[in-house]
């Protein structure tokens, strides 16, 4: 079996990983490049072999980098199966068509107002080719062994993370494989822990906090503080926030503040309809995460659910302290962006960054500093305070990722750090080999390795 690192190696997007075995092709994971210009490129690249030799993709989790270039292959002739967990399909049915009607809403304004370099600009994808990669989901339970194409099988297992992720078992060849997915956290408060894996030849990890701790503050008083003190100002707490996930996140934190009467019960707003939609999915897979039905119910209601585009509007025009959590989460795009142009540049405003930023995002620039950000083709000052806020990661940490390794009873011949910025992987490389003793490499951007079967001596090389 062979595999090629398309993406998520040297950087922490892009995730795709192409496996070939006797003649068949199966790509795990079909993510989006986001961040940097120089990475976001590459989502326009040739795909590595023509779309109809593509036999089969399976994804670990719905977070459009993983699974957002999907509507790229389905525009280009892809009609194979799309292998996930339910929940996944559900959530990468949400995500996908939001993520073809934005780029095109984005293509639209761009040329409206003529900031676009290109002429005229146009969409990565649209909806209708997010609705054609639609159509190739299937369905795949947690735990059972699936035969996806002659010769290769594959077994989904929980990874925490969000709704849905998963660990992926693929075996062909003789050779057993597993792709880490984006691992969660062992307590996280919504979802259960990455379940344990005792055995690989090879073995993909993400390194996406690999050189760093999670800070052990809780996140509650940390979300009180600031609320409060924003509200002190008459001022509005903006949080960009994933619409998978962290907000959710968020929205069960600030349940059990209010219930603790912890802050003023002030007008909270979910401003993604995305994240509405996803926020009913967590009723609807009450066995798939930790909540009650009584904090289910708790944390989908207590924000006001914003939907029309005027709605989103009007939300600028606020005067009186609130809580505004708005997609995107590292304030690429959507709504969270208008709202950036009207709140930002007043002091008495909070900007509310949780979880990593990507390098070359507007969520970066802005946690890092930046006096002014550059949107819809103008700088927009930031005034406002930016409290950057990591104890809401839904990753794995450094010590966190050791701890899951620690699970494997034998170390697998190979493993390759993906998924994560230069150091980061780097770090957790030499954790793994100083720590661990294994076999460990950071592969780089289109390297390709052979992996071979047990009885064979491992072939690392990239």
């Amino acid at each position: 079996m062979r595999m090629s690192f398309l993406g998520a190696a040297g950087t922490v997007t892009g995730s795709k990983y192409l496996l070939e075995h006797e003649g068949q092709h199966v790509l795990i994971d079909c993510g989006l490049f986001q961040g940097y210009k120089q990475l976001r490129l590459h989502n326009w690249d040739p795909f590595q072999l023509p779309v109809r030799e593509l036999d089969a993709v399976v994804l670990t989790h719905a977070h459009l980098d993983h699974s957002g270039y999907l509507p790229v292959l389905a525009r280009n002739g892809y009609r194979g199966p799309v292998y996930a967990t339910a929940a996944t399909c559900e959530l990468v049915k949400i995500l996908l068509r939001d993520s073809g009607r934005l780029q095109e809403e984005e293509a639209e304004f761009a040329n409206r107002h003529g900031y676009s370099k290109h002429t005229p600009a146009l969409p990565l994808y649209t909806e209708q080719d997010a609705e054609r990669a639609l159509k190739l989901l299937r369905p795949v339970e947690l735990n059972h062994r699936v035969d996806i194409v002659p010769g290769m099988s594959i077994q989904l297992r929980c990874a925490g993370h969000i709704l849905g992720a998963a660990t992926v078992e693929v075996v062909a060849g003789g050779v057993t494989l597993v792709c880490s997915g984006d691992l969660g956290r062992p307590n996280d408060p919504l979802m259960f822990a990455p379940e344990t894996i005792e055995q690989a030849d090879y073995l993909l990890v993400e390194s996406t906090y690999g050189d760093r701790r999670h800070p052990v503050e809780s996140p509650e008083e940390q979300l009180a503080q600031v609320i409060n003190r924003t509200a002190m100002r008459r001022g509005i707490t903006l949080v960009p926030s994933f619409a998978v996930g962290r907000a959710q996140l968020l929205m069960y934190h600030l349940y059990r503040l209010l219930q603790k009467r912890a802050i003023p019960d002030l007008p909270i707003y979910l401003n993604s309809p995305m994240a509405t939609d996803v926020t009913r999915l967590y009723q609807r897979f009450r066995s798939e995460h930790r909540l009650s039905r009584e904090e289910c119910e708790g944390m989908c209601h207590v924000a006001h659910f914003v939907r029309t585009t005027q709605e989103s509007i009007n939300l600028d025009l606020q005067r009186t302290p609130a809580v505004i959590i708005a997609a995107s989460g590292m304030a690429t795009g959507g709504r969270v962006v208008h709202h950036l142009k009207a709140l930002a540049p007043n002091p008495i405003n909070t900007l509310l960054v949780p979880g990593f930023q990507a390098g070359g995002t507007r969520g970066a620039q802005i946690v890092a500093g930046a006096e002014s950000v550059r949107i819809h083709g103008k700088d927009v000052p930031i005034r406002a305070e930016v409290v950057p806020m990591e104890t809401l990661s839904a990753h794995a940490d450094a010590d966190e990722i050791m701890q899951w390794l620690r699970g494997f009873k034998r170390p697998p011949k190979h493993t390759f750090v993906v998924h994560g910025e230069p150091n980061a992987s780097d770090v957790l490389r030499r954790r793994i080999s100083q720590e661990l003793g294994w076999s460990v490499s950071v592969p780089e951007y289109r390297d390709s390795v052979e992996l071979s079967a047990a009885d064979q001596p491992a072939s690392p090389s990239l």
